[in-house]
Formats: C-alpha cells, sequence, structure tokens
C-alpha cells in the first residue's frame, strides 16, 4: 500500500497540511488503512526531499501546508498509468505461517487452518454487513458528505471481500492438501509395513 502516492493523490487536489491529510486519507479508504500523524509527516519529508511535494505556508494556527510540485504531479500520473506489479507479490503473513506450520513438528496444522477460517468467515461477514449500509447510504462515522468518499469506501469494501472470500477458497484447498499428504504417509507407511513383514513370511515358509 503506497502512502507516498496516496498522499500525492490528495496534494494534488489542493495544498493540506499533516493532519488534514491523515484524515482525508482514512476517509477516503474507510479506515481500512490507518495512519498516525508521525507516518504522515515522515512521507511528507521524503517527498519533499525527492521534490515531489514542496512547503506552502502556513495558517493562523501554524499548520505548514504542502503542495505537490509539477515533479509530484507527474509521479501521480504515473503511478496511476502503471500496472501494480506481481513479480514481487507482498509478503502474507497467513501463508507464511502455514508455511513454517507444515515444517514444525508438533504442530496442528489442521487447527490453524480451522481457526484462521473461522475467523476469516467473521470478517467476510464484517465486511458484507459494512457494504450493505453503505449501499443503503448510512453515512460512516467522521466520513465527509461526499459521493466520491462513498464510492471510494465501495470499492475498498469489495476488493476485502473478494479478498477474503479467496483466502477462504484457499484455506479450503489447503485442508484438501492436508488430507492428501495424510493419505499419501498413510499409505507409504502401510506399504513399509508390509515389505518388512514380507522377507519374515518367506523365511518361516522355507523352513517348514
Amino acid at each position: 500500500m503506497s502512502i507516498r502516492h496516496g498522499l500525492l493523490a490528495l496534494l494534488d487536489q489542493g495544498p493540506r497540511y499533516g493532519y488534514q491529510l491523515r484524515t482525508e486519507f482514512e476517509a477516503r479508504t474507510g479506515a481500512t488503512w490507518p495512519l498516525n500523524v508521525g507516518q504522515v509527516y515522515t512521507t511528507l519529508s521524503r517527498l519533499e526531499r525527492d521534490g515531489l511535494v514542496e512547503p506552502a505556508g502556513e495558517d493562523d494556527e501554524g499548520h505548514q501546508f504542502y503542495a505537490a510540485t509539477d515533479a509530484g504531479r507527474e509521479e501521480l500520473r504515473t503511478w496511476f498509468d502503471t500496472p501494480v506489479p506481481r513479480t514481487s507479490p507482498p509478503r502474507d503473513e497467513l501463508a507464511i505461517k502455514l508455511a513454517m506450520a507444515v515444517t514444525v513438528p508438533g504442530v496442528d496444522v489442521s487447527a490453524v487452518v480451522q481457526g484462521q477460517r473461522r475467523h476469516s468467515i467473521k470478517a467476510l461477514q464484517d465486511y458484507t454487513r459494512l457494504k450493505g449500509r453503505a449501499l443503503a447510504g448510512e453515512q460512516r462515522p467522521g466520513a465527509s458528505p461526499s459521493a466520491g468518499n462513498d464510492l471510494a469506501w465501495l470499492l475498498v469494501l469489495d476488493q476485502l471481500i473478494f479478498q477474503t472470500e479467496a483466502e477462504i477458497r484457499w484455506l479450503d484447498h489447503c485442508e484438501t492438501r492436508l488430507a492428501q499428504q495424510a493419505e499419501l504417509l498413510q499409505n507409504r507407511t502401510a506399504e513399509a509395513t508390509r515389505d518388512s513383514a514380507a522377507p519374515a513370511k518367506r523365511g518361516r515358509r522355507l523352513r517348514t
């Protein structure tokens, strides 16, 4: 998630100060990815260092405003025009957890999968309820009344719903994989037991 470009998108619409940027960012994303003011100012400092934003004066209360530069607007247009790459997918904690769980002795991987599925199903239900309220026109607390903000929130909710549905399907697939692996190991153990018993049986027949 690019906080850098998200802030540039807001500054492209006019000068703002840090707290305004945080508030508007969270309003447009439904506070799905909450920011603290420290993150905002750290990002602004880097954007200024890179020549993408510049100070734009202060108000009577001493708030430092920032504005996008021409280079910043060009950077923003390039971001919008360039597909998000999948060559280096973000690290997924759940995928890492399961990858580690299947290699660590004593971990009940099925229990890990089932626990995550219950959590994901509850999250999916929560997202679906939020989407229903948004479609019904219910105003989110703290959100400014704006059709654009409402649409942005719906798009974020749709993405969260699709992502969680995919996660649940993947967990189902993981459980199937685990069952297949357990069956394979069971069959191999049975075959090894039969093979080790066969010479003993042949030996007894020869002695008789």
